[in-house]
């Protein structure tokens, strides 16, 4: 009896403190989509929904900006960060996980040094770099400076993950003639799916938040992503700010992210546990 006693209120506590979690990182998400369906005063009446939904947020933020435009040009970014640490992490995984040199363990550290460094202390030297490659105000110096918060994770991940594969799936194939390249493409990359989706995930996710290399390196309205696109909404007057369509624009923005956790959250797990456990 005294033992069921103790299950029942372990099991309690921990259904307790499972909801809290759930509620904490849920209600935020919950309340940004009630707010977007209000308007004027309405914004600051607490209610679990509104009485009368204002849809026409949801319209506004594609007629008195140019949204679509902007969402278009953060999937083109986060897209082209993603495939372009892919393919670099990928070349450097396999260097630093298969092949065996002087220094390697030092230059893994540096690499994973690298991300440590907050994005305002490069910005001064990664806008000059930008502007003397002419490419400010172009989403391409968008992508290839999110790269140097994205790629460090990725060689770190993958790296640890192509050290776990067996080696004699690479002597094999190497006995069958195949390339350095042909083993990285055709024999490691279909059993690194679930790391490749985690990384892959993660670094769209930061390429797609990221907003003050974005507001730095874009000036025109055509250019800019949808973090800075949202900062920028303005009102009638100075001192009146539309919540209801920035709300709006963040649930947009933020209901695709959502999805894709949904969709690969089986692949991230196991590619966040890779390695984790050497059988």
């Amino acid at each position: 009896m005294q033992r069921r006693t103790k299950r029942l209120i372990g099991k309690s506590a921990f259904y307790l403190l499972l909801a809290v979690i759930v509620l904490y990182t849920v209600f935020p998400f919950y309340w940004a989509v009630v707010s977007s369906l209000k308007s004027g005063s309405a914004l600051f009446q607490v209610e679990f929904w509104p009485a009368h939904p204002q849809w026409h947020n949801y319209l506004a933020v594609f007629r008195e900006q140019p949204f679509g435009r902007n969402i278009l040009n953060s999937l083109f970014v986060a897209v082209s960060t993603v495939a372009l640490s892919l393919a670099l992490a990928l070349a450097a995984a396999w260097s630093l996980g298969r092949v065996r040199f002087r220094g390697r363990t030092l230059l893994l550290l540096v690499i994973l040094g690298v991300s440590m460094f907050p994005q305002i202390a490069v910005l001064s030297g990664m806008f000059e770099l930008i502007s003397s490659l002419g490419l400010y105000n172009n989403l391409l110096a968008l992508s290839f400076s999110y790269l140097i918060f994205t790629l460090p994770f990725t060689v770190w991940v993958l790296t640890t993950f192509m050290r776990e594969l067996p080696k004699e799936l690479e002597e094999a194939a190497i006995v069958d003639g195949a390339t350095p390249l042909t083993i990285v493409t055709r024999v490691f990359m279909p059993l690194m799916g679930p790391a490749l989706v985690t990384t892959g995930l993660l670094a769209f996710i930061a390429a797609w938040n990221e907003f003050l290399f974005a507001l730095t390196f874009t000036l025109s309205g055509d250019m800019r992503t949808v973090p800075v696109a949202i900062a920028l909404i303005s009102g009638a007057s100075e001192h009146e700010l539309p919540w209801g369509n920035i709300m709006a624009a963040s649930v947009i923005v933020t209901v695709p992210l959502i999805a894709l956790v949904l969709v690969f959250q089986r692949r991230i797990v196991s590619g966040l546990t890779a390695g984790a456990i050497k059988g």
